[in-house]
């Protein structure tokens, strides 16, 4: 009795798989998703008949339904028979007895009793397992990455070591699909009835492998990014760069954990959310603008800004006297040699011209010597009395220097 229901199971069975199969994409896969098993259509609108067909047995002639950005693996009792890269439609052939079918031009006959045969065996269930494997090939988004603490590197521009706590996601794609499926997915992701291989399911403990070994990674991303000579990158331009920064990041990457070339995968593109920089590199980094803002033109303005100012409040000094005078000769000449001495770019800014020094007060005339000639003397007071409209000798200054000069 147990030889006749087991010969009868595999002759249903032998018979519901002559049925082509018509293998699609499941719906709703997440974007995040790399990896996820076809789905055999066995009804659409309550046509086709192919509803009572072993699982994991694709028959002859059975289609095979590509999308665009993605691929397909075939495999066969745990090894990988096939891949297709290209979008389209195909055409499922395969040797198995089980995969070969009356409908394919497999002959009737035959190809029953042999399979049946074969079913016998394995009490009435086919004795292989075929499956289909889409592979997902578009840039992978939104794979998150962060650090709990302060990561720190050597900064060239800056000349000292920085420390930045940072967030941001990256996209990831899939270069070599066999390699990737072969060497870096779990076995749980390629049998019947898997889950999709998600990068952001942190219950997938591959995933969570690759998120570690970025975060490692970043010291090394941000000290290549910033340290390249041959682009004269800074510290404050990563954020915008999300392009040249995962360069940085995947060499960083692939030198530490041989991405591309262990497991087919690549960085793409890096989006910095935030950088958090620690208390020493803010404090550089607000030295550094103002650096910055005082270099070049913009500088030599800034200097010589501030030598008028000083120049003029010296001048206005009220208790200064004749040692404000001298002061004032003095510091003209000096600010006129300072001045003179900076870099004017061509065509920006008219030198400088240096102010010839005011002259000297008068010497006091000794006692008892007489008045100077009337022309002398009346150069003399004009002289003064120049000094004492510009503001440069006090009231008492100028009394002083006249009565003297007039022998009074």
């Amino acid at each position: 009795m147990g030889f006749i229901k087991a010969f009868a199971g595999a002759i249903g069975g032998a018979f519901a798989d002559q049925w082509k199969d018509f293998v699609t994409p499941p719906s709703g896969v997440a974007p995040t998703a790399a990896l996820f098993p076809g789905v055999a259509q066995g009804q659409n609108a309550g046509r086709g008949a192919n509803v009572k067909g072993s699982q994991n047995i694709i028959t002859n002639g059975s289609k095979l339904l590509v999308p665009e950005g993605f691929g397909l693996l075939t495999m066969q009792d745990g090894q990988i028979t096939g891949f297709i890269a290209e979008p389209g439609g195909y055409e499922w052939r395969s040797d198995d007895i089980n995969s070969q079918s009356i409908f394919a031009g497999d002959g009737i006959v035959s190809p029953l009793i042999t399979m049946s045969w074969e079913r016998f065996k394995f009490g009435g269930q086919p004795g292989s397992q075929q499956l289909v494997i889409y592979v997902n090939l578009k840039e992978i988004p939104n794979n998150r990455f962060g650090t709990q603490s302060e990561i720190y590197w050597d900064d060239a521009y800056l000349g000292a070591q920085v420390g930045a706590i940072t967030r941001g996601t990256y996209t990831l794609r899939i270069i070599d699909p066999i390699l990737f499926a072969k060497q870096f997915v779990p076995l749980t992701y390629l049998q019947a009835g898997a889950p999709a291989f998600d990068f952001s399911d942190f219950d997938n403990d591959a995933a969570s492998q690759l998120f570690n070994e970025v975060v490692s990674s970043l010291s090394a991303a941000f000290s290549n990014y910033t340290n390249d000579p041959s682009k004269g990158n800074r510290i404050t331009r990563i954020q915008g760069d999300a392009i040249g920064f995962a360069q940085s990041m995947s060499a960083a990457v692939e030198e530490g954990y041989r991405w591309s070339s262990d497991r087919g995968l690549t960085i793409v593109k890096v989006a910095l959310q935030a950088i958090e920089y620690d208390a020493d590199t803010r404090a550089l980094l607000s030295d550094v603008k103002k650096a910055d803002a005082l270099s070049g033109t913009r500088g030599n303005s800034f200097l010589q800004q501030s030598v008028a100012r000083g120049m003029q409040a010296a001048g206005e000094n009220p208790n200064g006297g004749g040692a404000g005078m001298a002061f004032m000769g003095m510091g003209m000449n000096a600010a006129g040699q300072a001045l003179g001495g900076l870099q004017q770019p061509t065509g920006q800014q008219q030198p400088y011209q240096q102010t010839p020094p005011p002259p000297a007060p008068p010497a006091p005339a000794s006692a008892g010597s007489a008045a100077p000639a009337g022309d002398d003397l009346a150069t003399k007071l004009g002289q003064l009395k120049n000094l004492f409209d510009q503001g440069l000798i006090t009231q008492e200054d100028y009394d002083a220097a006249k009565a003297k000069a007039l022998g009074l």
